[in-house]
């Protein structure tokens, strides 16, 4: 019974790493690597799972070795000094603030297929104010929201996989072109984020470093079957090239389910693919949003009642919905930006960082590591974040 009973623990917290992970970047993902084709997306996809994987492992350790509740910021404190938690602080703000325009943008442009008479701005406006009194209302409101949006979000996707098989032209999925491929690595990283409740996790499992690793583990490689089955649907339903394919879909800043009314002869797997990509998109602006509402309150200290919440609420989606109404369709170029700086040196830099000053500088390390390869493992994934800084200047300044 005890066997069971832990079991449960890791299989719910790996349910918590995958639907922390899977969300609006997931209606990104064929956009970005259609153009280097499936057979180097799953390439990507691989070694995506696999840093993501390591660098959740690493905050675990770290957590653990801290032991009590603790978050982000305050490993940053404990290892890395007053300079570490700075610069946290100033990567954690730059990353949310881009996810929330990423979000606001597509949630708008979904809002305005359900209302044609809306524009651009008048559409993403409403969906924002709307979901924000959400979270102005609290987190037992964005609870209960969520969870029926959740619920549509697995309906729909097992709907949508469902219906899609039967539309996939194999053809299709013959394209391959490899040094194409790599510049998907910013969006396909962001997509795998969740490390951002390792701390949260670990006290609720106990501290006990083994159990959280193993939900990391089952978790992130149940976000790469449900990607990779994403994937081989809408690339083997859309084209890449022509009129309403995914580079079209691409230049328009669309998700990836708006080419589909193009290739399908059924509009039942359009319709289906839209009541997804709003779920995906909700769940995901809710999630970020209430993370950074929160944080902003206690960060500056800002008591949540009264004239002191409303300007917490301005705070938190008044930067994220002007950039998005000045420019609508940021929602590919957002996630981009998101992932290859922001996510890249918050959720790769940031645990390996903490990792190397915590083993190897600091007395209060006193675990042994879960991650195999000791130094080895620091320096792969310190030459992997060079590596995705070098792609998005090169992106930047010669493509």
């Amino acid at each position: 019974m005890k066997k069971i009973f832990s079991c449960g623990h890791v299989i719910g917290g790996s349910f918590l790493v995958s639907g922390t992970s899977i969300g609006a970047g997931m209606l990104a993902l064929p956009i970005a690597t259609g153009v280097g084709g499936f057979v180097p997306a799953l390439l990507i996809y691989t070694v995506s799972w696999l840093v993501m994987t390591m660098t959740g492992i690493l905050l675990a350790e770290a957590s653990t070795a801290l032991a009590g509740e603790s978050n982000i910021i305050s490993l940053a404190n404990t290892y890395l000094g007053k300079k570490g938690k700075a610069f946290t602080w100033v990567v954690y703000l730059f990353l949310f603030y881009l996810l929330m325009v990423s979000y606001i943008s597509a949630g708008g442009e979904l809002w305005q297929g359900l209302f044609s008479f809306l524009s651009p701005q008048s559409a993403i406006s409403l969906f924002t104010v709307f979901f924000a009194l959400f979270v102005y209302w609290g987190t037992k409101a964005v609870d209960r929201i969520n969870f029926l949006l959740v619920i549509g979000l697995i309906i729909s996707y097992l709907f949508f996989v469902f219906l899609g098989f039967q539309h996939i032209d194999p053809s299709l999925l013959k394209v391959v072109r490899w040094s194409q491929s790599i510049f998907s690595f910013p969006i396909v990283l962001i997509s795998f984020g969740y490390q951002g409740i390792v701390p949260t996790l670990t006290h609720y499992l106990n501290n006990d470093l083994q159990k959280v690793k193993k939900s990391i583990i089952l978790g992130t490689t149940l976000t790469f079957v449900i990607y990779i089955l994403w994937e081989l649907l809408i690339l083997g339903i859309v084209p890449l090239e022509g009129p309403g394919g995914l580079l079209h879909a691409d230049a328009l800043g669309q998700t990836a389910v708006e080419p589909l009314k193009n290739y399908t002869r059924a509009p039942l797997v359009y319709t289906v693919g839209r009541y997804f990509s709003f779920c995906a998109v909700t769940t995901s602006f809710l999630g970020v949003s209430l993370a950074l509402y929160d944080f902003l309150s206690d960060g500056l200290k800002i008591v949540k009642k009264g004239t002191r919440k409303l300007f917490l609420a301005f705070l938190t989606f008044a930067p994220p919905l002007m950039i998005s109404m000045l420019y609508p369709h940021l929602f590919i170029i957002a996630l981009r930006y998101a992932g290859s700086i922001g996510g890249t040196l918050l959720l790769i830099f940031l645990p390996v960082a903490i990792s190397y000053f915590g083993r190897y500088k600091s007395e209060q390390w006193k675990i042994r590591p879960a991650l195999f390869g000791g130094k080895i493992s620091l320096y792969f994934l310190l030459i992997f974040v060079v590596f995705i800084v070098v792609v998005e200047l090169f992106s930047l300044f010669y493509l």
